[in-house]
């Protein structure tokens, strides 16, 4: 029973990275290599991050909503605008050409995550004796994290094009600082509201396909508009 329960969860959390690679092309175009460059500039970025939260923003005890110190938390979301610099890295120095290079950012930079915060707990925990829901949401959360992940890479390569609509830019610009500011906002949720883990999971999926949406609506009338020229 364990042992089927550690498989669910692996394929679960592992499959759709799998054919996301397999079908959105990127496997006919050799993209492997460019998806695990990616992934070491994920590493690169968080441990510029992990430097600058231990030097910059160290560990307060000041509670601002319930346990939540609201400014200091502020701050350091703040820093995951590396992210975004990374991605646009990735983008424009490793990717190539082309405009599938947000699908090779944003994949590689999820399988990245994907490894690095939830192998280990799955393969220590999902093989426990008892059975634990957690791992299965755990699971479900590293498929929200590559919808996510995706999406901010489009958002950021929508936002670098000098042939983006003036229109859209406001647009693509606030879902990029929510993007950056995502785990604030589902904690001062929680804390406010009291919900469970599986509604936790609920609002992530929602933000993540409704901003997935958006970002695919911009770049469809993006190219639109190039094949119209």
């Amino acid at each position: 029973m364990t042992l089927f329960h550690f498989g669910n969860c692996v394929a679960l959390a592992y499959v759709p990275y799998f054919l996301t690679y397999k079908f959105s092309g990127l496997s006919e175009y050799g993209a492997f290599w460019k998806c695990v460059q990616a992934g070491m500039m994920y590493l690169l970025t968080q441990l510029c991050k992990m430097l600058v939260l231990a030097t910059f923003f160290p560990t307060s005890d000041i509670s601002g909503v319930g346990n939540i110190d609201v400014v200091g938390e502020f701050m350091k979301s703040t820093v995951d605008l590396a992210d975004l610099l990374g991605l646009h890295f990735v983008m424009t120095k490793i990717a190539g050409k082309g405009e599938t290079k947000f699908l090779v950012a944003g994949l590689g930079w999820a399988t990245a995550e994907l490894v690095v915060t939830r192998f280990l707990p799955l393969w220590v925990g999902a093989r426990g004796i008892e059975f634990d829901w957690k791992y299965l949401q755990m699971s479900f959360d590293s498929n929200i994290s590559l919808v996510h992940h995706i999406a901010t890479a489009t958002l950021v390569w929508l936002w670098t094009r000098h042939d983006l609509r003036k229109t859209h830019l406001p647009v693509v610009t606030l879902l990029l600082a929510l993007s950056c500011y995502r785990p604030l906002i589902v904690e001062l949720f929680v804390h406010t509201f009291g919900v469970g883990s599986w509604i936790i999971l609920l609002i992530k999926a929602s933000g993540a396909v409704s901003m997935g949406l958006i970002s695919l609506h911009i770049y469809l009338s993006l190219a639109q508009s190039l094949n119209s020229y």
